[in-house]
């Protein structure tokens, strides 16, 4: 949750608070409305405190607004991965999931090894790929991670609907050449 939407949520829950406070107060009787009323009409006509009122009338109206429009995304990330609304219900798909994704798809290039994939979420809920790992002496190194690259944008696009920012390659070493010694 955004910082302002915490904010009108904790507005709006102490307004309400009070007002529901005032109600019933006035409701049991334990506050005589006969006796706010001059204060009521003093404070509504009075130049500065009407115009405050107003102000702050006009502020509430546009928090309520924004809270019912403009509340939520169908896509929210948490710790454990995304969170997808539609008309059905929920579908959370964790974090492990797209991780194992990337590394099936990269594992199914020639020439790479020891793939170590990670997912992380920036501050706008941007999917980011990092993947880690060897490739063998023989393999164009950039040819093989655009290739890379590409697939798995593709590829969760494809499983998830998700937009991927960013999909990080380090290549993190050339995996020794075997050599087969056989004595004769």
């Amino acid at each position: 949750m955004k910082i302002i939407d915490r904010f009108i949520l904790i507005v709006f829950s102490i307004l309400i608070f009070i007002l529901a406070v005032i109600t019933s107060s006035i409701i049991f009787g334990w506050i005589d409305l006969n006796n706010l009323t001059p204060y009521i009409d003093s404070a509504l006509s009075t130049e500065p405190a009407s115009n405050i009122i107003l102000g702050v009338s006009i502020v509430l109206l546009l928090m309520a607004l924004k809270a019912i429009f403009f509340g939520g995304k169908d896509e929210r990330a948490t710790k454990d991965g995304i969170l997808m609304e539609n008309d059905n219900g929920r579908l959370l798909i964790s974090k492990d999931t797209l991780e194992n994704l990337v590394v099936n798809i990269v594992k199914g290039f020639d020439g790479t090894e020891n793939v170590v994939a990670k997912v992380g979420l920036d501050k706008e809920n941007n999917l980011r790929v990092y993947i880690t790992l060897y490739v063998h002496p023989n393999v164009v190194i950039k040819d093989i991670t655009a290739s890379i690259q590409n697939r798995v944008k593709e590829a969760i696009k494809k499983t998830s609907d998700l937009e991927t920012k960013a999909v990080n390659v380090r290549v993190r070493n050339i995996t020794p050449t075997v050599e087969n010694n056989v004595e004769g």
